[in-house]
This record gives structure tokens, sequence and C-alpha cells, in this order.
């Protein structure tokens, strides 16, 4: 049989505005962008996307698209070793390994559709569903809209919710006090510094969230700072776990975080870090160490690989991630009982962009 053969990409770029003002502890916007990559081939067309910088687009359409096409569209993780091949004079870290990440999801969902399978079945379904915790409590929140954010989730029977801290350390105490009080004793309260707090701070401030029962301490101090996340570890109260790993963009990030002992739970976007290739080689390093792994945003992108994943713990069902698949794709998944569950009656990702809604929110970049 003449194998199919991947006969171009497709790209897109959308602005999406936040629903309110948003920021975190290093950073403030107002709204986000996602790159769209649709993959033709065998009469199929596979959807994948990252949400990054409309100039991701651009790289899809002069660099990648012609590294893949004409390639063999079972052969994904060849396709993938090509375009991060092409990638050595522009850079593999950031935009670049976003623009790699769309189109490994487009590929591997046009891979599936193409054999007629969902893809958490092609990727070897371990789990039913996968749990997922709530992640929003923006820095730019007042306390009533942050209350009702993380009661309203745990209230669904979303177990563990997540919120942002460290734009104003003097009033995290407060904050998380007010979350605590929302979600009430029995729910898992995170947090997430975005790299804010010094090393010092960040050892004080775990102190303070550990008296009102935080259970994880996400990027307390910056992410490229192994030493620091390491301190931070061992200094933390009995039963704090620290987490990092968003911004990896390949293994080797991962492997120099795992060695150096930096976290509890290894954290990897299969958005930035090369898509499903970049994400299930992450999940290899946690097996191997016996570490968790948790997927961070893009729940419905995240769901077929996680299904997978042995090591998998949970996934972010992030606000403004939830937000906008919910806008541009029909089908998405929603949590029952705090997981999402993989649609298995549809081949491939299980998903379609939503074209006409889509289009009122193109960015430029499309090909």
């Amino acid at each position: 049989m003449t194998p199919a053969r991947v006969e171009g990409l497709e790209v897109a770029a959308y602005t999406i505005p936040t629903d309110a003002p948003e920021s975190d502890g290093t950073l403030a916007w107002d709204s986000t962008t996602i790159v769209v990559v649709h993959a033709r081939g065998g009469g199929q067309r596979g959807l994948g996307y990252t949400f990054c910088h409309q100039a991701a687009a651009v790289l899809v359409r002069d660099k990648l698209a012609p590294i893949v096409t004409g390639l063999d569209v079972m052969d994904v993780p060849g396709a993938y070793g090509a375009m991060v091949g092409a990638l050595r004079n522009i850079g593999r870290p950031g935009i670049g390994s976003c623009a790699v990440s769309a189109v490994d999801v487009a590929l591997w969902d046009l891979k599936a559709r193409i054999l007629e399978v969902p893809l958490a079945a092609l990727f070897g379904r371990i789990r039913d569903g996968v749990p997922v915790y709530g992640s929003g409590g923006f820095t730019s929140y007042d306390p009533d809209r942050l209350a009702e954010q993380l009661g309203g989730w745990v209230s669904t029977g979303i177990g563990s919710v997540k919120m942002k801290v460290g734009r104003d350390p003097e009033d995290d105490p407060t904050r998380v006090a007010v979350a605590r009080d929302a979600i009430g004793p029995d729910a898992r309260l995170m947090v997430d510094a975005n790299g804010a707090y010094d090393r010092k701070q960040a050892t004080e401030m775990a102190v303070a969230f550990s008296r009102l029962d935080v259970g994880w301490f996400e990027e307390p101090v910056s992410s490229d700072d192994l030493t620091g996340l390491h301190l931070v570890r061992d200094e933390a109260p009995a039963g704090m776990e620290v987490a990092a790993g968003e911004y990896g963009y390949d293994a080797w990030y991962f492997r120099r975080m795992l060695d150096a002992e930096a976290v509890d739970v290894l954290q990897a976007d299969a958005t930035r870090c090369g898509g499903y290739t970049g994400f299930l080689a992450a999940a290899a390093e946690c097996s191997a160490r016996s570490m968790p792994l948790s997927a961070h945003t893009a729940p419905a992108l995240h769901l077929p690989a996680a299904s997978a994943a042995e090591p998998l713990r949970d996934m972010e069902y992030f606000h403004d991630h939830v937000r906008i698949e919910r806008m541009l794709f029909d089908g998405v998944p929603e949590p029952r009982d705090g997981r999402l569950y993989p649609n298995l009656d549809q081949p491939g990702i299980g998903f379609e962009l939503k074209e006409a809604d889509a289009r009122r929110f193109a960015a430029g970049g499309s090909a």
C-alpha cells in the first residue's frame, strides 16, 4: 500500500480578549493569541494549536510547512526530528518550539484520523478520565471575584484549585486566606508565584501558606533558578510540593530540572515542549525517576496524551484556555466529577475548529 503523505499545512492566528483584566506575579495581559494549524493528507485534516505570538504562524508557514510536506503521515516522530533540525539557526526555545508543537499535534491528529481511531486510543489509553484542577485566581481579581471563581470550581466537583500570588507579597497571605474560606477545608489549595519571589521570600511564604493548608507551590522562584527551586523544596514544610517546568521546550530542560532535584512535581506543556512527541518524552523522563507529571494549561489538547502518560497526576483546567477552547472548537470535553474524559466516538483529537466563529478574531499570519 502506498503510504499517505503530508500534503501541506494551513495556519492561522487568532487573538481573543480576556473576559477581565488579568495578571499574575510578573505579568499582566488583556488578550491571548492562539495559533491553529491544520495538516492535510490522505483525505483528512488534522488539528493542532499553540498559545503563542502570531510570529509562530509565520514560522509554520515559511519554514515548517516545506519541511513536513511530502513526509509519510505515519512517521510523526520523523517529522518532529526534521522540524527540530530545521530550527538550528532560528532558535528552538520559545516561538520555534511552540510552532513545532502545533504542527506535531496536527500531525498526530491527522494520523489518528486516517487510521480512524481516537487519538487517546492510538497513544494507548491507561486511564478512563484525567483529574483536573481549576486554575485562575489572578492577582487582578478582587476578593469577591477570587472567592467566586475558586469556590465555583469546587462546587462543580473539581477538588483542587490554583491561584496566582506574588504581585503584592504583603497581601498574599490574606488573599490565600480568602481562597481557603471560599473552597472549604477539604479542597486542595495550590498557589503559583510565576517566579515572582526571591529565595528568602519564597521560603517565608511557604511557611505562611502552609498554615492555610496549601499543598502546592508553583514556581516560588524563577524556573531558571534550579538551585533556588531545590532550596525552597528542601525548606518547604512537610506536605507542600514544589512544582515547575511549564517553560520547558525540550527534553534536556526537563532532564536538567529533574537531575537538580528542583521539583516534587514536573510540569510539561504540549503547546510549548514539542507537541505530543515532546510531552510523551517528558513523561518518559518522569517515569525513569518515579516523578509525578502534571499537564500545564490547554486541557482539551492535552487530554489524549494525558490519558496515556503513565506518570501523569493531573491536568490544569486553566480559565483562559478553557474559555478559548470552548469559544473556538466544537466538541471539547467538559469535566465530570473533577475529570475530563476523551471523546472515544470520534477519530483523532475529537473536536473541530469553528472556523466562522474564529475568523472574527483573526490576528494575521494566515496561510
